[in-house]
């Protein structure tokens, strides 16, 4: 199985986004980073953040994403959300190429290094 730690960061000034992710594919840990489009609020930074997360991502195995939002937790597993609904659309059919996604909240404190990867290409992106 996969595991896919995500996080998304944004500059609220400028609305400037940006991605962090870590992956972990048979013991071995894979530290990814991006900009991203602006974003209106943070929450459809965290969906976009995700959306590209999961591009990342071979297609080989079943998946395990990590994930600090709470909102994009509960609309994954639901297929529902009132604002972000094309986001969730859209990730749920990136999710169907996989044979098994298992999507789950953590504390901010848990994604200690998705964050971190996110901060980092936040700031260059703002230089």
């Amino acid at each position: 199985m996969m595991t896919l730690y995500v996080d998304a960061a944004r500059n609220v000034h400028t609305g400037q986004s940006a991605v962090g992710a870590v992956l972990i594919v048979n013991k071995h840990q894979q530290q990814l980073k991006s900009d991203l489009p602006q974003s209106a609020d943070n929450h459809e930074a965290e969906f976009m953040g995700l959306i590209w997360g999961i591009k990342q991502l071979p297609m080989i195995d079943n998946l395990q994403i990590y994930t600090d939002s709470k909102i994009v937790a509960d609309a994954i597993q639901k297929k529902y959300a009132k604002h972000y609904q094309s986001y969730v659309d859209r990730i749920i059919s990136l999710l169907s190429e996989f044979p098994l996604v298992l999507i789950s909240w953590i504390p901010e404190k848990q994604n200690h290094g998705a964050h971190q990867l996110a901060m980092q290409a936040l700031k260059k992106t703002n230089r």
